[in-house]
């Protein structure tokens, strides 16, 4: 794996994803990593988290501000501003904002995922709110994710 000298100043333009409450930057892109991790920084909305999910990668979440309840492999617990919580790669997890104000969290993901290519794909996915099962499936399908249910509730 190679790396190369990056400098991010959280300047880069957001991707926006409204159906799940979601605006984030990506802040080192994988093809500066070799593939081997991508760095994303994330604001969720009030009560909106992404879709009970699985994938290959392996998240590590580091909570910034406002409080999540986490679930993962069943197991559910809430995580605040300071904590970091770790996802191992094909574990089924979702969070939520629980707070009144938008929450953020950095996310660095193993291997290193093209987010940006992912959450802007996604985001004009969800256009019109959350798509039917089949939409969602066929999409997950094309990027190792498979979707399991619906956004925890706070």
């Amino acid at each position: 794996m190679t790396f190369k000298s990056w400098h991010s100043r959280g300047d880069e333009p957001p991707i926006r994803v409204p159906a799940i409450g979601l605006e984030l930057t990506v802040r080192l892109p994988p093809h500066e990593t070799g593939g081997a991790l991508a760095v994303i920084d994330t604001i969720n909305a009030p009560g909106f988290g992404p879709p009970l999910h699985r994938h290959p990668e392996v998240e590590i979440f580091r909570v910034l501000t406002g409080r999540y309840l986490f679930e993962i492999d069943g197991r559910q617990f809430f995580a605040d501003a300071g904590d970091v919580v770790s996802v191992p790669g094909g574990a089924a997890h979702a969070f939520v904002n629980v707070t009144d104000e938008p929450a953020r969290q950095t996310a660095t993901i193993i291997p290193g995922l093209d987010a940006a290519a992912f959450f802007t794909a996604l985001g004009e996915l969800m256009k019109d709110g959350i798509p039917a099962k089949d939409a969602l499936d066929n999409f997950g399908r094309l990027w190792r994710v498979e979707f399991l249910g619906p956004p925890l509730a706070r």
